[in-house]
């Protein structure tokens, strides 16, 4: 996928069509003091599948620059990986709004997360 933030925390694409991205991370290492799944890691992995998905699907010559995210934090995590799945809301001609459900390896929902992205032209080469 690419990235230093999403290098360092272990977060891997392991699937992407124009319908849908996913990908994972591990807890272990994303933690916070207390030793739950901290928030923000939830957020990382959410803004970098959702903007992974936006690049996907904008329209030629331009690119996907984020503009809004938002999370829900359902329940937390201690160990194991968690598996965000982004799905496209809204992809027009100037933005795209993509939902992105993280959930644990039990299936249940940790985090519900809403990006929204504008597409500008892409920069000139000089």
């Amino acid at each position: 996928m690419g990235g230093e933030l999403a290098t360092s925390m272990g977060i891997r694409i392991t699937e992407y069509t124009p319908e849908r991205v996913v990908g994972t991370m591990p807890v272990v290492g994303n933690r916070q003091p207390f030793g739950l799944l901290h928030g923000g890691a939830n957020g990382a992995l959410a803004e970098s599948l959702g903007s992974f998905h936006a690049a996907l699907l904008v329209p030629d010559d331009t690119i996907a620059v984020g503009t809004e995210l938002s999370c829900t934090h359902h329940r937390s995590a201690t160990e194991g990986v968690v598996t965000g799945v982004s799905v496209p809301l809204h992809v027009g001609r100037s933005m795209g709004t993509f939902e992105i459900v993280i959930s644990d390896e039990q299936g249940r929902r940790i985090c519900t997360a809403r990006l929204t992205g504008f597409f500008r032209p892409a920069p000139v080469a000089r």
